[in-house]
């Protein structure tokens, strides 16, 4: 690492080389009001002039968050011509912006509004003609409000970057500029995934998944018998909404704030990922054995759902038919659940909370359907039960821990909160398939360090049984391309590969709350490249505290195949919690 030697408003600094000075002005104390708090700077390239500094010998004002340090170097953060420019900058885009911060579902998390304040920007200073607005609401899972966006282009990085998509970029000349798919399109129109992590990095309320709050309301008013469940990866970062340390297990405050909500059960889907691990390895375990398609690909993840379907339809064949775990825990709860407690599946409003954007687009999904009816009703993102949780009233902090319901779906295994983590699946899997090959369980399978870690590409192989298994973990779609390519190609060397959408898996879906260092003074200043890693390691330490941490250990999907579904892969088990794709013929740029 070469450092280098520079001043900052005259106190002298050593830096490494490689940063910007934004990055060196951070980690030396000072914090120059900017747009770029998150990803470092991954916008479009200091398109904001938020924040700019004084470079002694330079051409006037320079963004700080391209420029980088050199030796020698003499900046001025503070002087008044530094200062007078950044309000000007941040008062130009507030001109141009639309102004209802009450309503704005971004309010405490606007990054535009916690810089005006910080530069002292004036109201009303830059008046006249605003630029023609989209307002996009068509798609299941996001909303775009084109009068709110700042043209950062941190989305346009985003889905280039992560996705390796591309479907934003900037549309039009001049003061026409927006962002948008191409040609203005819908997000409903184009091939994207829908999974939210251009949300994720937007300052402002121009990206926002949609809330379905209300519809939860009306089932409530129309007497529904409501059934909520919780995916893994919420317990990890929904007390992060309350002030809470990233990584803080909230399970048990959780559970306690749903009914006191109301909700007529409340089960974890960590039940359903333990009967997804029965059926996936089933499926597995009869393509080798009757020379089925492999390596076989995981189902989980809808937002790498819709990017097989269309990017790469021709291999769609490689994709477990199974319904990933909310849906199937919602067909057993419309089915098993109903006949044993007397209910019609009508009659019951299943609800999901889930930390994925694309959870919202996939329980719309047809093909998921059984007999013509939604397995869930309705989606909330970790970030709207937060919301929620604090219109009702209710104090978060102060709430007791109280115990998933417990009745013929309530138990879980170790394996099942894995799902969360990337490599979580395929961890879960090789425990039950090692099992179900040997007849015995394996330890080593228990923390399973080859598949875990947040790199976006992991492979391992395993002895099992005297036969040596090859297994592949990707996340990001970017990262599982060149998977995809070699299985498109016929020379993969896998048998088994797990794919999630998003960077790190769910942990670090399109729902889950924000991580911004500027609004988290309590975190260290390497919060934004280690919160994926503190969210894993809350659902590795609650797997760790299982009495049981095996899928096939849980005894209530055993009684649930002993007196409902039969076995693995039956017809019943088939019509229940499998699912077919759509090869929707699009091409990568």
């Amino acid at each position: 690492m070469a450092l280098v030697n520079i001043k900052i408003d005259g106190i002298a600094y050593t830096v490494d080389s490689s940063l910007t000075i934004l990055e060196a002005a951070k980690q030396c104390g000072y914090n120059i009001p900017s747009l770029c708090t998150f990803n470092h700077g991954q916008c479009s390239k200091a398109s904001c002039r938020v924040c700019l500094v004084e470079v002694k010998g330079a051409r006037g004002l320079v963004a700080s968050c391209v420029y980088p340090v050199s030796e020698g170097m003499e900046i001025s953060i503070s002087s008044q011509k530094a200062t007078e420019a950044r309000r000007v900058s941040v008062e130009l885009l507030l001109s141009n912006h639309n102004m209802n911060c009450q309503a704005c579902k971004k309010n405490n998390h606007c990054e535009l509004l916690r810089v005006a304040h910080l530069v002292g920007a004036r109201e009303g200073v830059f008046q006249g003609e605003k630029t023609p607005v989209t307002y996009d609401d068509v798609a299941p899972s996001i909303i775009r409000d084109t009068s709110k966006c700042i043209l950062c282009g941190r989305c346009i990085e985003q889905c280039k970057n992560v996705q390796g998509i591309g479907i934003l970029g900037f549309e039009n000349r001049g003061f026409k500029t927006i962002v948008g798919p191409a040609y203005n399109k819908s997000f409903n129109e184009v091939a994207c995934l829908q999974c939210g992590q251009c949300v994720n990095v937007c300052p402002t309320g121009a990206l926002m998944e949609k809330g379905e709050i209300e519809l939860i309301d009306e089932a409530f008013k129309a007497g529904k018998f409501m059934v909520v469940q919780t995916a893994p990866a919420v317990r990890a970062a929904l007390g992060e909404e309350f002030g809470m340390p990233i990584g803080t297990p909230v399970t048990g405050k959780m559970v306690c704030a749903l009914k006191r909500l109301g909700f007529n059960r409340v089960y974890d889907t960590n039940f359903a990922a333990d009967l997804t691990i029965w059926e996936e390895a089933t499926e597995l375990l009869e393509r080798v054995k009757n020379g089925g398609v492999l390596p076989m690909i995981t189902s989980c993840s809808p937002g790498w759902i819709n990017y097989a379907e269309q990017y790469y339809g021709d291999i769609l064949d490689h994709v477990s038919s199974c319904k990933s775990p909310h849906e199937m825990e919602g067909a057993v709860i419309k089915s098993y659940f109903a006949e044993k407690n007397g209910l019609k599946p009508e009659d019951i409003f299943v609800v999901s909370i889930m930390p994925c954007t694309a959870k919202k687009f996939e329980k719309e999904r047809p093909e998921n359907a059984v007999n013509g009816g939604k397995d869930v009703d309705a989606g909330l993102t970790t970030r709207k039960l937060a919301t929620y949780i604090t219109r009702a009233g209710l104090e978060f902090n102060r709430l007791p821990d109280m115990e998933f319901d417990q009745d013929i779906m309530g138990e879980y295994s170790g394996a099942g909160v894995i799902f969360g983590a990337t490599g979580g699946v395929m961890e879960a899997a090789l425990r039950t398939a090692y099992y179900w090959l040997t007849g015995n369980n394996n330890d080593f399978l228990l923390e399973n360090k080859p598949v875990r870690g947040m790199e976006g590409v992991k492979e391992a192989s395993f002895d099992i049984g005297g036969t040596m298994v090859k297994v592949a973990v990707a996340s990001s779609m970017k990262c599982a391309k060149p998977l995809l390519d070699d299985i498109r190609a016929g020379k993969s060397p896998y048998l088994f590969i797990e794919i999630m959408g998003c960077p790190g898996g769910c942990i670090n879906g399109g729902g889950q709350p924000y991580v911004r260092s500027c609004f988290l003074p309590f975190e260290s200043i390497d919060i934004e490249d280690t919160y994926k890693e503190k969210r894993a390691a809350a659902l590795y330490s609650e797997d760790e505290r299982q009495h049981i941490r095996r899928s096939h250990e849980n005894a209530q999907v055993k009684a649930l195949y002993d007196e409902y579904l039969g076995k693995p892969g039956s017809h019943k088990a088939h019509e229940l919690l499998h699912t077919t794709y759509n090869n929707r013929g699009h091409k990568l740029k």
